[in-house]
């Protein structure tokens, strides 16, 4: 029977994650399979593996063929290198505690570069956080400073109309309070003129006096007829 190490896919649309199966070549890609020996998550940063190493060895062993991706996966966790070691044992050229401590040591340096790819990344991502705060932070600042500027600009003929308003209100209160003087100048007037006419209408009574007194003038002019009578008696004395 014909076995294949593949990738059998699971998780949610846009979030995979994948087991490692040993299944045999005529399955279907996620059908039935024969043992999972490990699992992989593309999401992380750096992907996620977790492997069994002897069971996967053991199936490579046995004529297991892995897909392209598995190979990587087997390449990347030390499969591989422990199966070129193990064919070193049963060559003579290493014994099988030398194949372990040479595999220990490349276990170890792996992890340690594994690590320093987490803080790595991990930084990376940090800085990129940091860097997208900024932005945001100065692309908050220009929208606030351009709308402060137009509420300025708005404002700005608001203050000249208040200034104009202000500057032109002492002037009218000036022709207002003039006014009032000038009324009460004029109200004055007619109050002075008032008296001298009364005392030209009381002087013209005195005035008249005079045509009144005039029939006493008069009156000799009566009295002449008076004189006149000697005249008419002078043709008696004639007469006599």
């Amino acid at each position: 029977m014909a076995v294949k190490l593949r990738l059998q896919r699971h998780g949610r649309k846009g979030r995979p994650y994948y087991y490692i199966v040993a299944a045999n070549v005529t399955s279907k890609r996620d059908g039935r399979y024969i043992e999972r020996v490990g699992s992989y998550n593309p999401v992380n940063s750096p992907a996620t593996i977790d492997l069994d190493v002897d069971a996967s060895l053991k199936w490579l062993e046995n004529g297991a063929e892995p897909t392209p991706t598995v190979r990587r996966i087997l390449s990347y966790k030390g499969v591989l290198y422990k199966k070129h070691l193990m064919r070193g044992v049963r060559k003579g050229a290493l014994t099988l505690e030398e194949a372990e401590a040479k595999f220990a040591e490349w276990s170890a340096n792996k992890e340690a570069e594994i690590q320093k790819t987490i803080e790595a990344n991990a930084q990376k991502i940090q800085e990129s956080k940091k860097a997208k705060a900024k932005k945001e932070l100065e692309k908050s600042a220009s929208i606030l400073a351009a709308r402060r500027a137009k509420l300025e600009e708005a404002a700005a003929p608001a203050e000249e109309e208040a200034t104009a308003d202000e500057e032109g209100a002492p002037a009218e209160e000036a022709a207002v309070v003039e006014a009032p003087a000038e009324e009460a100048a004029t109200e004055e007037a007619p109050a002075e003129e008032a008296p001298a006419e009364e005392a030209a209408t009381e002087e013209a009574p005195a005035e008249e006096a005079p045509t009144e007194e005039a029939p006493a003038e008069e009156a000799p002019a009566e009295e002449a007829p008076a004189e006149e009578a000697p005249a008419e008696e002078a043709p008696a004395e004639e007469a006599a």
